[in-house]
């Protein structure tokens, strides 16, 4: 309090200048470099309120704070584009995945500009940059033997000739009998879900039955991951049992993160047969894309690149 008074009686021109960071913002030697980012908004909607006061504009408070502490400071988001949502909207829309993406792209981005949130960058998932990277590292994953190949059993609507992924199926939740559970995740009591295992399944495109047919996926092997020397559950329950401790995670999700380990990691199929999303560069899976879970988080990472091609200074330099 001493401090701020003292400040205060000094006046404004007693402050360090104004930090005015190099286009495009980097890392700088000898500064502290402040990398954020908000959890990227789905492309289907209009943004409303509680979607800007739940990620977009707590962390653009925090960037404004950075700035005024002259940290060097770089704020990005952007629209996540892929996955089944943007199908069924589109289907919904009678446009095609491309154009609701443009639409909604368009429609996020100007009404952020409206709030004044201060990106210095904000693009999208579907790019070049996004198919590189995540492309990239499914090959990392491939050659260290961190994926197998399974044979599933899965939800095929006969009338509309196609796989139910995810969102393309609705039905009853076999853990708590909620009965707009989706194909992949029960959004009421938060367990994941295979689409085979709900209970009166409906595909959500015609409204009729689906059969169980089996089809061929990708997983990332979990499990494989954990017990190599030093392996990720090995890794992370001491991470989880400090970041519990410093943190301020919710109870919600220290109780899922808990029961997801304390069952243990099993295998996630990160494929899915659809036709919007990042292509799968793997012969006998080119038909497939990638699941909106595997590839958008990686949207961090290219959006970055959209904005630097030095992105890798900010996702790959520990040292700053």
């Amino acid at each position: 309090i001493t401090a701020a008074v003292d400040a205060w009686a000094r006046g404004a021109a007693a402050l360090p200048k104004p930090w005015q960071p190099q286009k495009p913002v980097l890392p700088v030697e000898g500064m502290r470099n402040v990398l954020i980012t908000s959890a990227l908004p789905y492309v289907n909607n209009v943004p409303h309120l509680g979607n800007i006061i739940g990620c977009v504009l707590s962390a653009d408070t925090f960037a404004r704070y950075c700035r005024l502490r002259n940290w060097n400071t770089l704020y990005v988001c952007g629209t996540d584009e892929y996955g089944t949502a943007t199908e069924t909207k589109a289907v919904e829309e009678g446009l095609t995945p491309q154009e609701i993406c443009n639409k909604y792209n368009a429609i996020h981005a100007d009404i952020y500009r409206w709030f004044n949130i201060s990106f210095d960058y904000f693009g999208r998932t579907t790019t070049p940059y996004q198919t590189t990277i995540a492309q990239d590292i499914f090959q990392r994953l491939l050659t260290h033997g961190f994926l197998q190949q399974d044979t599933v059993e899965q939800l095929r609507c006969e009338d509309c000739q196609r796989f139910l992924a995810d969102r393309f199926v609705e039905g009853t939740c076999p853990f708590c009998s909620y009965e707009e559970a989706r194909g992949d995740q029960c959004d009421k009591c938060g367990k994941l879900i295979n689409a085979v295992e709900l209970k009166n399944p409906q595909c959500k495109l015609c409204r009729g039955v689906p059969v169980v047919k089996p089809t061929q996926h990708l997983f990332l092997d979990l499990p494989k991951a954990s017990f190599i020397p030093g392996g990720l559950e090995e890794r992370l329950e001491p991470w989880l049992e400090q970041s519990w401790a410093t943190g301020d995670w919710t109870a919600n999700a220290r109780y899922i993160t808990r029961s997801w380990i304390r069952d243990g990691l099993k295998p996630r199929c990160i494929t899915r047969d659809l036709k919007w999303g990042t292509p799968v560069p793997l012969d006998g899976f080119r038909d497939k894309v990638f699941y909106v879970w595997f590839d958008a988080p990686i949207g961090y990472l290219s959006i970055t690149a959209n904005y630097t091609d030095q992105w890798e200074q900010w996702w790959k330099n520990p040292q700053q």
